[in-house]
């Protein structure tokens, strides 16, 4: 097989998608892989053993091992502790159904990490800064 012949990440998650099942379990589950997504990227870059953030924390480290395999979405609780004490923002915005509106704040400096509308035609916006 030619490297051009492989299915890249995008294409394969595209096809995924079209499985109504498994679109509506990816998009249940965008919080929590963008708040792992960003646990993971803040250990990596302060370079913390799972144990040692999970003392920062102030949690036993099977918590945070929970946390970063983003399978299950994090308490309220969870993303302010997160953000206090790592200094992570969240910017989470869902908007019901024929909602035209946009976020009233500026995501200048946020990276939208997961935006999408859900088949009963939610909007859903999640970023970090």
């Amino acid at each position: 097989m030619k490297l051009a012949e492989l299915t890249t990440h995008t294409q394969a998650l595209a096809e995924r998608l079209e499985d109504p099942a498994f679109r509506e379990r990816w998009e249940r589950t965008a919080l929590a892989r963008t708040v792992a997504l960003r646990v993971v990227t803040y250990r990596a870059q302060h370079e913390l053993s799972q144990a040692q953030l999970a003392k920062h924390l102030g949690l036993k480290p099977a918590v945070v091992a929970r946390l970063e395999l983003g399978e299950q979405n994090p308490s309220l609780e969870m993303l302010y502790l997160l953000s206090q004490r790592l200094g992570i923002e969240f910017v989470i915005d869902i908007a019901p159904a024929g909602s035209d509106r946009l976020l009233q704040r500026s995501l200048e400096h946020a990276e939208v990490v997961e935006a999408f509308t859900s088949e009963t035609g939610s909007h859903v916006l999640i970023a970090i800064t």
